[in-house]
């Protein structure tokens, strides 16, 4: 028996254990492209000051995750108005997944950042690495707690960030798990992305739930 903490995972290893696949067609991970619903100006201003109190942070290094927890991600969740029903957003959920062959047993393990859920279905998973790492090196991870996912008729949605950039994943199980990847949305655009990633996540959460 082998266990591997979910921080430690690589591509390769989700790759082998999970016959993981990345798929390259945008048809794929069509949702977070369009049909985006738009912001109140409440909102809009909430985001602002998100944004200005991240760069806040930036003087002072180093930015870890909880300070990225508490200065972003959980104003972004309170602006999207996540805190309330009929969303029930718990946080460092625990996961397992396992696999195994004819020659040994794999269990990956790990903890949630934070796990927004609906009936007790999963919703979203988000989670929040270091600042000084590219949110690319937190794909492995969110990947192994999506393939926790226990409805594998079901996609689910996934957003890792490090404050100041927001990546965007599809994961759907079936007999072989594929997953997709959106653009990168960053904070230190001219532009305030944050409108562009808090219309995302209404809009993948608002698809969960009416399924």
């Amino acid at each position: 028996m082998q266990t591997i903490q979910a921080k430690e995972i690589s591509l390769v290893e989700l790759e082998m254990l999970f016959q993981l696949q990345r798929v390259e067609d945008p048809q794929f991970f069509y949702e977070w492209q369009g049909d985006l619903p738009e912001l109140t100006e409440w909102q809009r201003q909430l985001l602002d000051l998100i944004k200005a109190g991240y760069f806040n942070l930036l003087k002072k290094p180093p930015l870890l995750e909880k300070p990225i927890n508490l200065a972003v991600v959980s104003p972004l969740l309170f602006t999207g108005q996540f805190y309330l029903s009929p969303f029930d957003l718990r946080a460092e959920k625990n996961i397992e997944i396992s696999v195994e062959d004819e020659d040994k047993s794999v269990i990956v393990k790990g903890n949630l950042d934070t796990l927004v859920l609906k009936n007790k279905l999963w919703v979203m998973v988000i989670e929040s690495k270091q600042a000084k790492f590219s949110v690319e090196a937190g794909l492995p991870q969110i990947l192994a707690y999506m393939l926790a996912h226990p409805n594998p008729n079901n996609c689910c949605f996934g957003m890792i960030t490090n404050g100041g950039s927001f990546l965007f994943v599809k994961l759907l199980k079936g007999e072989t798990p594929n997953y997709g990847i959106s653009d990168l949305f960053g904070i230190n655009n001219q532009k305030n992305n944050l409108y562009d990633v808090l219309k995302i996540l209404k809009h993948l959460i608002e698809l969960t739930v009416s399924k």
